[in-house]
């Protein structure tokens, strides 16, 4: 019995020795400085790259990667997307290698723009929809609403607010965005991981997905064959519309920081346009690189529509390629309207 309970001690003894701070890799013998400001460079700048060579090595050579790109110690970052990035330096030196690693934050060199807006027409809206997707599809709108018991995916004559088609979703389920590509509709859940996808017409459910990386549904939209999903976070994933899988990420800044809250979203001549979460605008977003263009102040809007208890914000917006016109509404507004976007 000593004895098992000798070899035992030493087993849990070898185990946590294992387990500690001395089995992680070996510290890098270098690090990499640039010029970064408190680490945050326009992406109108020069990233300049050196190394810092902590034990006098004797080094052969060195490469660089930006997220995931080869770049040299000298790199315009214009062609790059904005956001928290990975610099990776590879080190040859004395017949070895080390790798090591820094972080960059790219902002946009510029001030979004300025827009306003001019009121078009206004229509009826069910002044009972919380509001989460919104979108044409055939001069018809659609519409996903959210909130637990409540949650429902709709298809509506604008015009006249008549429900033509209309289905509840599980007690379970809240309702976020939608978008429509290739005769579906896909529609997300907020926290439960999982989205499905309709017949447009018949509104029958085809499937059902799960979400990769971004752990909450928001918003979507798409261009071609490409969908765009956001979480709540600065983060736009770009999803893959035949398998819906995570393929890659922009992340949402302008000229002094990151923009979290991204909701509902619509693809709008080459740009997303954006509701973000308890604001009262949108943001105009390059999907190229995440930089906000430009905001348009929806704020009086609010003011227009019926105040009553279960009023809340401003969310939903739309493009009817039809009238070639946007349209916004809120949650549990009795309003559409049908808007003109100025330049202040």
């Amino acid at each position: 019995m000593n004895t098992f309970k000798y070899l035992t001690i030493i087993f849990l003894s070898g185990l946590l020795i294992s387990c500690g701070s001395n089995s992680g890799q070996k510290k890098s013998d270098f690090s990499i400085k640039t010029n970064a400001e408190k680490g945050n460079i326009a992406n109108s700048e020069t990233l300049k790259l050196s190394l810092e060579n902590k034990k006098g090595h004797t080094i052969d050579s060195v490469s660089y990667r930006l997220n995931g790109s080869s770049i040299n110690k000298n790199s315009a970052l214009s062609s790059f997307k904005l956001g928290k990035q990975t610099i990776e330096a590879t080190v040859y030196f004395n017949g070895e290698k080390q790798t090591t690693t820094s972080t960059v934050t790219i902002l946009n060199s510029e001030l979004p723009k300025v827009y306003t807006y001019k009121i078009i027409n206004e229509y009826p809206h069910d002044i009972t929809s919380y509001t989460q997707g919104l979108e044409f599809y055939n001069d018809t709108l659609y519409e996903s609403t959210g909130q637990l018991k409540e949650s429902k995916l709709r298809k509506l004559d604008y015009k006249t607010g008549t429900i033509l088609k209309n289905i509840d979703l599980a007690d379970e389920y809240f309702g976020e965005g939608l978008t429509i590509l290739n005769n579906k509709v896909y529609q997300l859940t907020w926290q439960k991981g999982t989205g499905f996808v309709y017949d447009v017409n018949t509104f029958e459910k085809l499937s059902s997905f799960r979400y990769g990386n971004s752990k909450e549904g928001w918003g979507l939209c798409h261009n071609n064959n490409t969908i765009y999903k956001s979480d709540g976070t600065e983060k736009i994933w770009l999803l893959n519309s035949e398998t819906l899988a995570e393929q890659d990420y922009i992340q949402v800044y302008t000229n002094k920081g990151k923009i979290v809250g991204i909701n509902e979203m619509e693809w709008i001549d080459g740009k997303i346009y954006a509701n973000r979460y308890q604001k009262d605008g949108v943001a105009i977003i390059n999907p190229e690189n995440g930089a906000v263009i430009g905001v348009v102040d929806f704020k009086p809007l609010k003011k227009l529509v019926t105040q009553h208890q279960g009023l809340d914000v401003l969310n939903g917006i739309a493009y009817n390629p039809k009238t070639k016109t946007i349209f916004v509404t809120g949650k549990r507004w009795d309003k559409l309207f049908e808007v003109e976007i100025l330049e202040k």
